[in-house]
């Protein structure tokens, strides 16, 4: 597989084995005593011992925080954060899936920063009150493919009191540099390669569903899924498959970058439901996305056709595509509800209502209110499309 350096949307070292520069990533970015940030089930494993001892035979004074849960919260932000200002920590190194990258990410743009964490939550101007000189910077290093997060200059944070998830977002949450190194994701299991792999897919479907005019990134949506559905399944069926793993890393970017475009109901609705149920970000997005496309049909019919050209799908129409979709999941091992992923019916109502409010929902294909929101949410809930 061919290396590559990029610097777009930010700097990027792309290929097997370049892990082994982060000491000299750190260096070009006057970073001596960084803040190591990655997720509790990653944390106790040999990658990332061996990242640490590597840091420290090159005399870097790192610190690990290895608390971050599936879904961040503010408390795992607030931890890290204490570290990083109680040690005087100049920088971030965020390793991990899309849950240790927001939760850097944040702790980095938190860390001179003067108001509290929720004031800076994206609407409005709330991010023009952020000062820009007191952001850490961040070295990504994404050991999934999935969010993207290392390219995007957001992060999805849980409320745990308010059972929301809501994002921080500030030009500066961009990562100053990231390392993309595909042999970090060769022990990634199938269902995680799956349900991540899927996640940067819908990033881009709905990023080329936006109604919004930016044709670079409806370019770029395109060309991930085109990767996706080239390499998701070859990742799955053989996680050892360096080539498969990085066109997936490649992709995740890609979709990232994409979603700048805006994003869409399919979002909105997996937000609420993870704040709610804790469920896997990747894994709802994959069970919503084929509802979430029947639903928008009348808006992007064309655009979904012309994705099945691009995939020389037998049927090249949107019903086609959607097909597709279908056949994916089932072939990923996809469950066909959110009930199967033990999403009860309880909330719908309140759900939709959330969801309506999501920062996701403005920029869906097509106008939506809250009750096409709830009516979304049970038909995904109950896998019937009947119920849109």
């Amino acid at each position: 597989m061919q290396a590559g350096d990029w610097s777009f949307p930010t700097v990027i070292r792309f290929g097997p084995g370049r892990i082994a520069e982060l000491p000299e990533v750190l260096a070009l970015l006057r970073i001596e005593r960084p803040l190591l940030v990655t997720d509790e089930g990653l944390a106790p494993l040999p990658m990332v011992a061996d990242i640490v001892g590597q840091l420290e035979r090159a005399g870097i004074d790192a610190r690990l925080y290895g608390e971050v849960q599936g879904n961040p919260t503010a408390s795992n932000v607030q931890g890290g954060l204490e570290l990083l200002r109680g040690e005087d920590r100049d920088g971030v190194i965020a390793l991990g899936g899309g849950s240790a990258l927001d939760a850097g990410k944040t702790i980095a743009m938190m860390a001179r920063q003067q108001r509290p964490l929720w004031e800076y939550v994206d609407g409005d101007d709330a991010w023009m009150h952020v000062d820009p000189k007191a952001i850490a910077p961040v070295v990504a290093i994404p050991t999934t493919a999935g969010t993207g997060s290392e390219v995007g200059r957001a992060a999805v944070i849980l409320d745990e009191e308010a059972h929301q998830k809501k994002i921080v977002w500030h030009p500066g949450m961009l990562p100053k540099m990231v390392i993309s190194d595909p042999q970090l994701t060769i022990g990634l299991p199938p269902n995680i390669t799956a349900w991540t792999g899927i996640d940067a897919m819908v990033h881009a479907i709905e990023a080329v569903c936006s109604p919004a005019y930016h044709p670079m990134a409806e370019g770029i949506g395109i060309e991930a899924i085109r990767r996706v559905a080239r390499w998701l399944p070859a990742a799955v069926a053989d996680g050892t498959d360096i080539e498969a793993r990085g066109n997936m890393l490649v992709a995740a970017s890609m979709g990232a970058t994409a979603f700048q475009k805006g994003l869409g109901s399919v979002h909105s609705i997996s937000h609420v439901v993870g704040a709610f149920y804790n469920t896997h970000h990747g894994l709802t997005n994959a069970v919503v996305l084929p509802f979430g496309l029947t639903q928008n049909l009348s808006a992007c019919a064309d655009k979904l056709a012309h994705l099945a050209a691009v995939l020389n799908l037998e049927e090249r129409s949107a019903g086609g595509f959607i097909d597709y979709i279908y056949a994916l999941r089932e072939q990923l091992g996809i469950p066909g509800s959110l009930s199967d992923i033990g999403v009860d019916d309880a909330r719908a109502e309140e759900i939709g209502r959330l969801a309506f409010d999501d920062p996701s929902t403005p920029s869906n294909a097509r106008p939506v209110d809250a009750q096409d929101l709830e009516r979304l949410f049970l038909a995904a809930q109950s896998g019937d499309p009947g119920r849109l």
